[in-house]
């Protein structure tokens, strides 16, 4: 029910700023259970989107500033990189879901979207339960060969 209206909230009024992937349920934990191949592909594509150093650089700037957003405007000089680099970036990262930006008079303002990165985070965990014992043990039994 909630995937369906933030679909709809999406084609209906925010059709530039998709909130399509941000619950935790749509990425699974990796090393909870196993992955469909879709899920592993959409996986797979965040994580590339963020292993760019100069994405990183900007989630970290972002979510540094008060509230974790900031206006383009101030983004260019603080990392030492040119605007249409800036620009760039940006727009991947917005596409990825991992910001969402709005538009302030002439500027536009960024800001993380703590969802996504949760999800991220999240399909990293680590198991608990019998699951992490297994894989803890098989972590034990490959050191000592």
């Amino acid at each position: 029910m909630i995937a369906d209206i933030a679909r709809n909230i999406d084609v209906c009024q925010y059709w530039r700023m998709s909130m399509q992937g941000v619950a935790a349920s749509c990425c699974p934990g990796v090393l909870r259970q196993r992955l469909e191949r879709a899920q592993a592909e959409e996986l797979a594509g965040a994580f590339k989107t963020i292993a760019d150093p100069g994405r990183l650089l900007l989630l970290s700037f972002i979510a540094d500033q008060p509230d974790a957003e900031a206006c383009v405007c101030n983004l260019v000089e603080p990392l030492g990189l040119t605007q249409p680099t800036v620009s760039h970036h940006l727009k991947i990262l917005t596409d990825a879901g991992l910001l969402a930006r709005e538009r302030r008079g002439t500027w536009m303002y960024y800001r993380i979207v703590p969802e996504r990165m949760a999800a991220l985070r999240d399909a990293l965990a680590l198991p608990s339960g019998a699951r992490a014992t297994r894989l803890a043990r098989a972590a034990a039994k490959a050191a000592r060969r």
